[in-house]
């Protein structure tokens, strides 16, 4: 992985940043951890999906009844992502380590790996964002040019279009081609794998084939091949659109700025602070909307998130306050969209943009700043 530093000369904003964020939970007494609304949410949306899931294996619902239920699993599956396995992965869904080890193997009970994740969102997502050549998230491929400095092939002219088909197999290639080429390769993306315990190995296979039953081998023995394959598709091509276009709103916009690592280099240093560097390559969206913020974890809380990583997401309205006012009496920029359809379609121009070799990169005002 080519080695990446962020310069620090003075690292005042940071610091009042913190200290005013601590003080929140200092002094209203509340712990930066999850409360009653996340555990009261996360029994909802398991019981959902386990509803949904013993519907359809008992033969509750046929037809088209049974096509809905299945694309209503999948969104409820990618809500799980979002509530239960984010924060417990992040280790802000309790104080316990024990109960987010738990619950953040919900990720396997999705079909991923949870220690590949953290690996790859934590350390590598949250440390680099939009930093090119390190950033997973933003890793090259032959379909999608997400930023200037990627290679452009005449594909990419019609990219706006496709790109959302793409998204719907986001789940399928993380399933069946991401994990295995990460487990095999001892690689993630550019970085190298950490070095794997019997009990990891244990979890991965163990949790693989259990995926594998429970969502092959029994609705395959219930539904027959050709209507399980179609039940199979939808659910995963709605769990993979909106697990991907949550990120893409929040990072692959107009308004945030990209990096690429130089791996020629011996060390690539990004010329801000590393708190600085988060404000200019996240956006928030849609903060406004109780409902969406809902359903998508807080993670429409972008900003908060990158900012604090370690606080709930039940906590971000309230965190952003502080953290927009701290920006304005600095100077810095925050990033935010109104809604959910303005950074929609901010992320339909950007990559509508990138279609054109000729594309240069810059500031547009689609996004309001604090």
């Amino acid at each position: 992985m080519p080695q990446v530093t962020f310069r620090s000369p003075d690292n005042t904003f940071q610091k009042e940043l913190r200290r005013a964020v601590d003080a929140y939970f200092v002094e209203n007494n509340i712990a930066p951890t999850g409360d009653y609304r996340l555990y009261l949410k996360t029994g909802i949306l398991i019981a959902s999906a386990i509803t949904f899931y013993l519907l359809l294996m008992f033969k509750v619902v046929t037809g088209p009844v049974a096509l809905g239920t299945t694309l209503v699993l999948g969104f409820v599956l990618a809500c799980i992502g979002f509530n239960v396995m984010h924060d417990a992965c992040h280790g802000s869904y309790s104080a316990s380590r024990r109960i987010n080890d738990i619950m953040g193997l919900t990720l396997n009970a999705l079909g991923g790996n949870e220690r590949f994740w953290k690996q790859k969102h934590n350390v590598i997502h949250h440390t680099y964002t939009n930093v090119e050549g390190v950033d997973d998230d933003i890793h090259k491929s032959p379909f999608l040019r997400m930023c200037e400095t990627q290679r452009f092939v005449p594909m990419h002219a019609l990219q706006y279009i496709y790109m959302f088909p793409l998204y719907c197999l986001g789940t399928l290639f993380w399933i069946w081609f991401n994990d295995f080429k990460s487990y095999f390769a001892a690689k993630i993306h550019t970085t190298e794998r950490w070095e794997m315990s019997l009990t990891d190995h244990v979890i991965f296979w163990v949790s693989k084939i259990l995926y594998v039953v429970f969502y092959l081998v029994i609705p395959i023995s219930v539904w027959g091949v050709g209507n399980f394959l179609i039940g199979y598709l939808l659910m995963n091509a709605v769990m993979g659109f909106t697990l991907s276009i949550v990120f893409q709103l929040a990072h692959v916009v107009e308004d945030t700025i990209f990096q690429k690592a130089d791996e020629t280099i011996k060390k690539n240093v990004i010329e801000v602070d590393w708190t600085v560097f988060q404000l200019q390559t996240t956006v928030n969206f849609g903060a406004s909307n109780p409902v969406l913020s809902w359903f998508v974890g807080g993670l429409n809380y972008q900003v908060e998130h990158h900012l604090f990583p370690k606080v709930s997401h039940v906590h971000y309205p309230a965190v952003s306050k502080i953290v927009r006012e701290v920006c304005q009496k600095y100077n810095v920029p925050y990033l935010e969209f109104q809604t959910f359809g303005d950074a929609l379609q901010s992320h339909i121009r950007h990559m509508k943009a990138l279609g054109s070799p000729d594309y240069v990169g810059g500031s547009h005002p689609h996004a309001a700043l604090a």
